[in-house]
């Protein structure tokens, strides 16, 4: 009896204590988000610089979740910045007399993450800063290109004496499983409509190289974007885009004395002789006779909307960010779930108040049937006001579906778009579960295709018969069919113009204008512009960003979970750990698709 009461007694001791112990954490974490939601005290002193450092994540959507910046694993904190802010920031500080000039300076140890599309907005609007006659200098340790993109805007550049300097050109690097697939056993059968020879997420399945159309498309991508890179920098540096061609040629990384040879650069100098400059510029000294820094993230936590005007008719700003996916979702994990999106775009439809919708699209597609959901919804609020697209990274394949009804598509340059076509695709694996893992497959059904479907592992038991696989051959040509249709009917286009166009062929923003799958090259801000236009409220309208709510259990809850399968598959499988998620994503993707698999970085 006396163990049993000590037993109890510590088991009682141990359940309390875990409880307690939960609740701490959980009341601490809710506290660090409370913390992290609202801003520190900043001010923007007289004579201020403002310091673009890119160490802030930079996305299209503004995120809901208060954790969203939350490194639970070394509780580290990295702020969110939404895109438009950004801009609107450049755009104030263009005509804040406390901002004195912008200084462009990035530590590669610390930088956040932007895209290339997102990088290009950016760049614009600091062109358009260097309109106000305030100076934008750019000092670097080091000048990746991607950086240097950006930097080349300045009026001077500086390098560190020790530095390098990086002008390589583009790549798109595919990885090809057919081998393994082999290898293991298993069998990967795609069903695509025969003209999308382009459609080529197939690809990696069924070959061991690109095929000549997928070479040809991604090839003429990769030039056209980056001719696009390379004139920016041309046109701000003074020099030709066959000069910086044939350094990428030749000399792909330069010491600073070739970087300023070839007048990439201005100056060689170190870091604290970047006081000179800004004392050559006018700037003033404070009274510790140091220079006054405001970052870009301190900058957009203390900037005020630009129309307070409560009653200024709205523009309403929807986000299409992530995989396009079936059914409805609250949770935010990366995903545009159809009946969710769907929902929203109808909340917005039938709000008085709001004017004009731009949807913000950055997606590289998904399920068919999602896209068109949303196609409905989209069609519907096109007749009730007008519709703008802007298209971020990637508005491909289901991306495009979605944004075809529009009254008009803005595209950046670098934006990936196009890829109309679809595809379906099976892996079957029961060769590979009997002999490498002794696992057989029996069944009874009522009718031949009953078991049609059945898998384990994310594969298929047994391949397709003969009427199962024409059904699935009929099902993607009859999503092609109707993909190519309503784009024809969205863009006023000949439907033989589409098809020709189509193919699952993937396009820059740049050539989408060409093409007429977009209608101007721009980012947000163009979009904007165009749809106040449009609503005829050009004088005076106020934006409204129409976003999902998340209470801070569930965003804590989701967070936690997120990070530790991330955490684990990252310490598991390190620098393979993005291709693994991509692999297994495709893997367990179901149904028709209409999905651009591709990445393109520089």
């Amino acid at each position: 009896m006396k163990f049993m009461k000590v037993f109890w007694a510590a088991l009682l001791a141990v359940v309390v204590g875990s409880v307690v112990t939960g609740l701490f954490w959980l009341f601490t974490f809710i506290g660090i988000a409370g913390s992290m939601g609202s801003s520190k005290s900043v001010a923007v002193m007289p004579n201020s610089i403002l310091k673009i450092d890119l160490a802030d994540n930079i996305v299209d959507s503004p995120t809901i979740n208060p954790f969203a910046g939350m490194n639970f694993t070394n509780m580290s904190t990295t702020r969110t910045l939404p895109l438009l802010k950004v801009l609107r920031a450049i755009e104030t500080a263009a005509t804040d007399d406390n901002i004195k000039g912008i200084y462009i300076n990035v530590d590669l140890s610390a930088v956040g993450s932007v895209s290339s599309a997102a990088l290009e907005e950016i760049r614009q609007a600091l062109e358009q800063f260097k309109s106000s006659g305030k100076f934008i200098v750019a000092y670097n340790d080091i000048y990746p290109q991607t950086i240097y993109y950006l930097a080349s805007v300045a009026d001077k550049i500086y390098l560190q004496p020790e530095g390098s300097f990086d002008w390589h050109g583009m790549a798109s690097v595919l990885l090809f499983y057919k081998g393994a697939l082999d290898k293991l056993g298993i069998n990967a059968e795609a069903f695509r409509p025969t003209v999308c020879k382009y459609k080529s997420a197939v690809e990696p399945y069924l070959l061991t190289k690109m095929s000549d159309a997928n070479r040809r498309q991604m090839e003429e991508l990769g030039r056209g974007m980056w001719n696009t890179i390379s004139t920016a920098v041309a046109t701000s540096r003074g020099t030709t885009v066959e000069a910086l061609n044939k350094i990428a040629d030749t000399t792909p990384t330069l010491f600073p004395e070739q970087a300023l040879e070839h007048k990439l650069i201005d100056g060689i100098i170190y870091r604290d002789q970047m006081d000179e400059i800004f004392e050559q510029y006018g700037v003033q000294r404070n009274f510790m006779n140091e220079f006054e820094y405001i970052t870009l993230g301190d900058y957009c936590s203390v900037m005020s909307d630009k129309n307070t005007n409560l009653s200024a008719p709205k523009i309403g700003i929807v986000y299409a960010e992530g995989s396009i996916v079936d059914g409805e979702n609250k949770a935010i994990d990366g995903n545009i779930y159809g009946t969710t999106l769907a929902n929203t775009i109808a909340k917005v439809r039938k709000d008085e108040s709001i004017k004009a919708v731009v949807l913000r699209v950055n997606s590289p597609g998904g399920s068919a049937l999602a896209s068109d959901v949303i196609w409905r919804e989209m069609e519907l609020l096109k007749a009730a006001k007008p519709v703008i697209v802007s298209m971020g990274a990637y508005a491909a394949s289901g991306g495009y579906y979605i944004s075809a009804p529009a009254d008009a598509i803005v595209a950046n340059n670098l934006t990936v778009t196009g890829s109309i076509g679809v595809f379906g695709i099976m892996l079957e694996g029961g060769d590979m579960l009997k002999n490498k893992l002794g696992i057989t497959y029996d069944a009874v059904k009522t009718n031949p295709s009953a078991d049609y479907g059945a898998g384990f592992l994310g594969l298929a038991l047994r391949k397709p018969t003969a009427s199962e696989r024409a059904m699935l051959i009929k099902s993607v040509d009859k999503v092609y069919e109707s993909f190519t249709g309503k784009v024809a009917a969205g863009r006023n286009l000949e439907l033989q113009k589409v098809l020709d166009i189509a193919e699952g062929r993937v396009w820059s923003g740049a050539e989408a204008v060409k093409i007429g799958l977009a209608d101007t090259n721009g980012g947000i801000k163009t979009a904007i512009s165009v749809a106040a236009d449009k609503a005829g409220i050009s004088e005076n309208f106020r934006i409204e960003e129409v976003l999902p709510e998340m209470d801070q259990m569930t965003a804590l809850l989701q967070s936690l979970g997120s990070q530790m399968r991330a955490y684990t598959l990252s310490d598991e499988l390190n620098s393979v750990c993005t291709d693994y998620q991509t692999l297994k994503n495709d893997i367990l993707r179901s149904g028709v698709q209409t999905y651009c698999p591709y990445r393109v970085t520089f």
